[in-house]
């Protein structure tokens, strides 16, 4: 669903704040029984608060544009609707669902708790003043000697019928930690699947696991004494929910991608239904053409006067190529394309139009499928043609590039779908946003630390004089970067679309 994997511009930069405590975590959300369904003008604005620490840049936009305030409040709506749905529907009681939101409340207490207890110590890394001897001790609690249980639940455990919660020991927690957040990743990332977690990992993810529950459980003892500042325990509250809502919203959004789909039956309807899309003048003057060619007018030449493929333009605006794609692999072309060229004895023009997504095709082969020289690897072709284009530009984005009618029609059905989809939900859900919140304003001083902090940024991640962009410490061919750009061919396959 793009209108929440885009995320959001108020929410985006408190949800990074545990990014990189593990090497393969991603969203994290937390366990809580308070509902999604609305959020408080104080939280907003203390969410705005923790935003102008952090990036003020964001609310000096947030002051000059109203419409993207109001675009911001209607994310937010169709975030914490997805998540209240997603707890309707008992998502959170999915086994990894419920452990990750076990995790959260943990992960996010014990960041906020380290900043704050020692934020005047000076620069370290997080969780940097917990020593190993800390560390250690957590470890050896688990061969701690239990005490002893009184009542019925002493009665219990010697009937072997204790809570699981009551005997669990550290390392039993830290395997559901360690399960629960590689079960994630894989299943949201196609591509560890087949991934092992290396030792090293899970040393690291181990050490990161104690460190969180030592400050977890700091917290927790100060917070019932009444030892810590309202305002922490209510960021934390806050930041809390709002992982735990991008969390259950990104569960949820998945359970919705049958419904989503858009079929070639639904394409077809539409343009049915709107005459105005159909590529009837540009099929006419595809046939003028073609008709000229097969006449015995020089291809080369039609092609330069009236093919719209960006590929037979010639450099700085000069003369075109012909309409000549040489040395063609098999299978780079899309399929109707290659399959009317193959079909052809070199020098005949295709008998009619071969129609693609890019448009209305006049092919004439040179060169049937073979190896060129004696040197060459592979067995290409070679073909000249003619493209009359029939992308058009979406008159609501005026900037975009021009697509395939189908894609055109395709991306609209889509977002009617998903806006139809989202309404549905939000209404479903009665959730409350606040409109009458004060947004701060950004003063001078602020922006000026902001660009200093980012100067300083780039600087640490600026790569050594001398070396490849990406390849720190590789030295580059006198100084250039050794891949070399190619054009690409208006007729080659697409890569599928990624959702």
């Amino acid at each position: 669903m793009s209108n929440l994997t885009k995320g959001l511009i108020l929410v985006g930069v408190i949800i990074a704040i545990g990014a990189g405590l593990v090497v393969w975590k991603k969203k994290v959300g937390g366990h809580s029984t308070e509902s999604f369904n609305q959020i408080s003008r104080e939280e907003v604005e203390m969410l705005l608060a923790d935003v102008s620490k952090q990036n003020p840049a964001i609310l000096k936009r947030l002051n000059e544009d109203p419409e993207l305030k109001k675009q911001q409040l209607e994310s937010l709506k169709q975030l914490l609707a997805f998540a209240s749905q997603a707890k309707a529907d008992r998502l959170t009681e999915e086994a990894n669902n419920k452990q990750e939101l076990e995790n959260i409340k943990a992960e996010i207490t014990a960041v906020n708790y380290d900043r704050e207890m020692n934020k005047d110590k000076g620069p370290l890394p997080p969780f940097g003043f917990i020593t190993e001897d800390m560390i250690n001790q957590y470890w050896g609690e688990d061969n701690s000697p239990a005490a002893p249980k009184g009542g019925f639940a002493g009665l219990m455990d010697k009937l072997g019928l204790g809570t699981p919660a009551e005997s669990r020991t550290h390392a039993a927690e830290f395997e559901d930690f360690l399960n629960t957040k590689v079960a994630l990743l894989k299943a949201g990332n196609p591509e560890m699947a087949n991934r092992e977690i290396s030792e090293e990992e899970k040393t690291q993810a181990k050490e990161v696991f104690a460190k969180i529950r030592i400050y977890k459980k700091e917290f927790d003892t100060k917070a019932a004494a009444g030892e810590l500042p309202k305002e922490l325990i209510d960021r934390v509250n806050l930041q809390v929910k709002l992982q735990q809502a991008q969390f259950l919203a990104r569960i949820y959004s998945e359970t919705l991608t049958d419904k989503m789909k858009v079929t070639d039956e639904d394409i077809n309807k539409y343009l049915a239904a709107h005459p105005e899309l159909s590529p009837t003048e540009k099929r006419n003057k595809a046939m003028e053409i073609l008709n000229r060619a097969k006449a015995g007018e020089d291809f080369a030449a039609l092609a330069n006067e009236f093919s719209e493929d960006p590929g037979n333009k010639g450099p700085e605006g000069g003369a075109g190529k012909g309409g000549l794609y040489a040395d063609v692999p098999k299978g780079r072309m899309v399929a109707p394309f290659e399959t009317a060229a193959l079909a052809l004895e070199p020098g005949q023009i295709s008998p009619d139009l071969v129609e693609t997504d890019f448009g209305f095709h006049i092919i004439k082969l040179e060169r049937k499928l073979g190896k060129k020289d004696a040197a060459a690897k592979d067995e290409t072709y070679d073909v000249r043609h003619i493209l009359i284009s029939t992308n058009i530009k979406d008159p609501e984005k005026p900037n975009a590039p021009e697509m395939p009618v189908k894609e055109f029609v395709r991306n609209k059905l889509e977002t009617e779908k998903e806006k139809e989809l989202v309404d549905k939900i939000v209404a479903a859900n009665n959730v409350q946003v606040p409109s009458d919140f004060t947004v701060p304003q950004v003063t001078d001083e602020q922006m000026k630390q902001m660009q200093q902090r980012q100067m300083q940024q780039m600087q640490q991640m600026q790569p050594p004089p001398g070396t490849e962009p990406g390849e720190p410490g590789k030295p580059g061919k006198d100084g250039k970067d050794s891949k070399e750009a190619k054009p690409a061919a208006p007729a080659t396959k697409k890569p599928e679309a990624k959702k």
